[in-house]
């Protein structure tokens, strides 16, 4: 079912048509993404009060909010100093994953492609535990770092995955084999360092948000802040891509060149959260198909992938500061707790639907 626009244009059902102030201008929005989008955020946000309330010492939502609002409280050291950082941290953390598996999963058209699956965490982790290793402890160095054994490992599993055409199945089981390979470099470069150090990357490499301050979470803010136009590009390309290569390319669309730009934006992300927090497992595998399934829509979409993202990685820290307190887990091992059924489901089902998305 589809409307008659002016000018001819089709509108296709489930769609609506937002129009600047002037006129001048007009762009389609399909209704239940942003129905979907407005209820994440909203959802985000309570999630994001209980996080700053709740701890060893609990600070009624009233509080936080004027907190939030820069009045000053006897518990803005505890809201604003202690909590406020690792939240922020966790939403950017989740925000990029969610986008960087959107991308990944929309270029492979796998839901399996994973960064944490095919082998990009993985190459962003050996780098950084090889050089805390070495001596490199730094936070906010550590994520550059990250970005380059990303780029790497995922040059390698696309060079080796292509065979005159990058064919889904063979991208994926190329990228797991990466993935146990870097695997086991890590724990080799754990193996070699010092006790100290390899216990702060064994601590990293679960994936835990404990620790981070402002600086910590710098890098990656600046990422996302500079990389927001490409992010924005990325939604619009999407839906070439989506199309089959011969309607794509009839259409004068160069889809070597779109898949290559949506690859990296989803690797330089993945490579930058997994070196803010470690390489919290799953979150890029879980955020964009939750997503796809709340909005109907045919491609992954971008924007409530990232709120996805960052619902899963904030609840699911506070549930691994609180569940066994005073003990408090990574949150890591709550995110790969959640995945890792998923993740069989997603390889089961993909054998009778020939591993499509």
């Amino acid at each position: 079912m589809s409307t008659q626009l002016r000018g001819g244009a089709v509108r296709p059902a489930g769609y609506g048509v937002l129009r600047s102030s002037r006129g001048r201008g007009s762009v389609l929005v399909h209704r239940r993404s942003v129905v979907v989008a407005g209820a994440l955020a909203v959802l985000l946000a309570a999630v994001c009060v209980a996080y700053l309330s709740v701890g060893e010492s609990f600070v009624p939502p009233a509080e936080v909010v004027r907190v939030l609002l820069g009045e000053e409280t006897p518990n803005e050291l505890v809201v604003g100093t202690l909590r406020l950082p690792r939240l922020v941290t966790g939403l950017l953390v989740g925000a990029a994953f969610g986008i960087a598996g959107a991308l990944i999963q929309t270029v492979a058209r796998n839901p399996l492609a994973s960064p944490d699956v095919i082998g990009i965490s993985q190459g962003a982790s050996v780098v950084t535990v090889a050089a805390m290793t070495f001596g490199v402890t730094s936070y906010t160095l550590l994520p550059y770092l990250s970005v380059a054994g990303g780029i790497a490992a995922a040059a390698l599993v696309y060079v080796f995955a292509w065979r005159g055409g990058l064919h889904a199945a063979r991208f994926v089981l190329i990228g797991i084999g990466f993935a146990i390979a870097l695997r086991s470099l890590t724990t080799l470069f754990m193996t070699k360092g010092d006790y100290l150090v390899a216990q702060q990357a064994q601590i990293w490499m679960t994936g835990s948000l404990n620790g981070r301050g402002w600086d910590e979470l710098a890098p990656l803010a600046w990422t996302l802040l500079v990389l927001a136009p490409a992010i924005v590009w990325a939604a619009r390309a999407q839906r070439t891509v989506a199309l089959d290569d011969d309607t794509a390319t009839a259409l004068g669309v160069r889809l070597g060149r779109v898949r290559l730009g949506l690859v990296a934006l989803g690797v330089l992300l993945a490579s930058m959260a997994t070196g803010t927090a470690g390489p919290v497992d799953f979150v890029a595998l879980l955020a964009p198909q939750i997503a796809r399934r709340l909005t109907r829509t045919a491609q992954l979409p971008l924007l409530s992938s990232a709120l996805t993202g960052a619902v899963i990685v904030v609840l699911a820290d506070l549930l691994a500061r609180r569940l066994f307190s005073p003990t408090e887990l990574a949150v890591g091992v709550l995110t790969a707790a959640v995945g890792a059924p998923y993740l069989i489901w997603l390889i089961m089902r993909s054998r009778t639907t020939g591993g499509k998305a």
